[in-house]
């Protein structure tokens, strides 16, 4: 078995509240999106994920900067500035991309609740039904992660699938896949974080 470590997006204790706060009141500019989300990514990847894989654990993250990246040039933004945002870039040596339609998307959605103002894309779209406005904003998200998926070579799981089925072709997908050790396309991501937490480099 593995020493797993999970992460979230969208989930750091420090960053999270703010973000909750400013959505609430529905006033965040794309950039201003854009930069409180990175640095939520950013105070995880400080705190959680590269302690973690320094341990020796295996971190499964539940989406990670390619959902800042495909957000937010749906919303607008340049892609090399969103990308300047998550330097020095720490590269998963895994990314599987559940591939799915903005119809199905949009109907597992709203078959258990309304998407919120920022998840339907309302500030994008200027559409007042929240469904609607989803299933038209995905659409964009979508093809800013099927580019994405070009670029950094996603693993990608029909999405259109049973949980089931994807459940199970993704422990086959994992298993067949070589796994590199991290830390050699990660240099600069590592040196930073030793440069800000000396401990570890002495451990």
């Amino acid at each position: 078995g593995y020493d797993v470590v999970t992460t979230k997006w969208n989930s750091s204790g420090l960053i999270k509240p703010l973000i909750k706060s400013r959505k609430a009141l529905r006033v965040l500019s794309g950039e201003e999106y854009s930069l409180l989300h990175a640095a939520d990514f950013r105070h995880r990847v400080e705190h959680e994920i590269l302690p973690a894989l320094w341990a020796g654990k295996v971190v499964v993250a539940d989406r990670f900067l390619f959902t800042g990246l495909a957000r937010d040039v749906a919303r607008g933004l340049d892609l090399d500035w969103v990308l300047k945002l998550y330097q020095p870039l720490l590269w998963p040596d895994m990314v599987f991309y559940f591939s799915v339609s903005a119809a199905t998307s949009g109907r597992r959605v709203s078959a258990t609740r309304m998407p919120n103002f920022y998840e339907a894309g309302q500030d994008v779209t200027k559409v007042d039904d929240p469904v609607e406005s989803y299933v038209q904003f995905i659409g964009r998200v979508i093809r800013e992660y099927e580019s994405l998926a070009l670029i950094f070579n996603f693993i990608t799981v029909d999405a259109e699938q049973s949980i089931n089925d994807q459940h199970r072709r993704l422990r086959e997908l994992f298993r067949e896949r070589q796994r590199l050790p991290w830390q050699k396309w990660n240099v600069d991501a590592v040196a930073e974080w030793l440069s800000l937490t000396p401990s570890a480099a002495r451990r």
